[in-house]
């Protein structure tokens, strides 16, 4: 489990990171999302003990990090996949990792194969290494000791395809067999589709999080008529908030919507809860504060 308290972290005047607090689950993989500049990142710095905390703090089975013994064998972290000795071939990397953590070399081999790292790739230099693979190589490492915790910052960057699909069901797998993982991306779709529970930053401060049925389930009602006009009028007169056309999506309960519909006598055609809205629609609107651009985005360009 991953824990953190009232966690600040301020530059001078600028504050990163201001006094958040969350959980992530064992048996879970939570999602960090947030625009560029979020505190993401520095977050996950301050998690793993890169960077020291202004204030707060974080702990990973109820231990700060730099007293957890031999760390690399509890906690798999991949920050920044480009952070790897160039001049290394991508097999040294990992015997090194390997060796200073006390894994059997034999563990090297089985992670190259696992990552789909080829023999011929594992012997060549990381400076000749394209992003996808350095990617992979970085996860290998982070597993090299089938750590029970993983926190990975946009480990999906680079991937081609097949790469996002594989790493998908790692990620999945690692949590049915009770692991912890803190993953940040910005492909939304594929946190949507891999991820439990989702917490949400902006201007360093989290402006959402809870499970991801709870933070993308329907709000309101969803209603067709045959004579929409009527419905409007009525909903109108009910003083009840709606959008659309020829279908409507109303700030209300059903069963108050399907009562005005009813006292107007107007034949519904549909009455449901609303569907809920998908990742891209909920981070868009929730993040549109601290959004680069999001003038833009809201359509107020003139």
């Amino acid at each position: 489990m991953i824990e953190v308290q009232n966690l600040t972290k301020s530059y001078g005047d600028f504050t990163a990171v201001d006094d958040i607090s969350f959980t992530c689950r064992p048996g879970a993989v939570t999602g960090f999302l947030g625009p560029n500049g979020a505190g993401k990142s520095t977050a996950m710095r301050m998690i793993v003990g890169l960077t020291p905390p202004t204030s707060g703090k974080a702990t990973i089975g109820g231990v700060d990090f730099s007293n957890i013994p031999n760390p690399g064998t509890q906690v798999g972290v991949l920050l920044d996949a480009s952070a790897q000795h160039a001049g290394r071939t991508g097999r040294e990397i990992l015997k090194l990792g390997a060796v200073t953590m006390g894994i059997p070399l034999s563990r090297v081999d089985e992670l190259l194969e696992l990552v789909g790292l080829s023999p011929k790739e594992a012997k060549r230099r990381v400076r000749h290494y394209s992003l996808g693979m350095r990617q992979r190589l970085g996860i290998a490492h982070a597993l090299l000791a089938d750590p029970q915790v993983l926190i990975l910052d946009e480990p999906v960057n680079g991937l081609d395809p097949a790469g996002i699909h594989w790493m998908r069901g790692l990620l999945r797998y690692q949590a049915e067999r009770g692991g912890t993982v803190l993953l940040s991306s910005h492909l939304l779709r594929e946190i949507e589709v891999i991820a439990d529970d989702l917490i949400v930053i902006g201007n360093g401060r989290i402006i959402a999080q809870g499970s991801k049925e709870e933070l993308l389930k329907g709000q309101g009602t969803f209603v067709q008529a045959g004579d929409s006009a009527s419905l409007a009028r009525a909903l109108t007169d009910a003083q009840l908030a709606f959008s659309g056309t020829d279908a409507f999506t109303v700030d209300a309960q059903p069963e108050a919507v399907g009562q005005v519909a009813a006292t107007a006598g107007i034949a519904l055609v549909e009455l449901r809860q609303s569907d809920g809205a998908d990742l891209e629609s909920l981070f868009l609107s929730i993040t549109s504060d601290s959004q680069r651009g999001s003038a833009f985005i809201q359509g107020d360009v003139a």
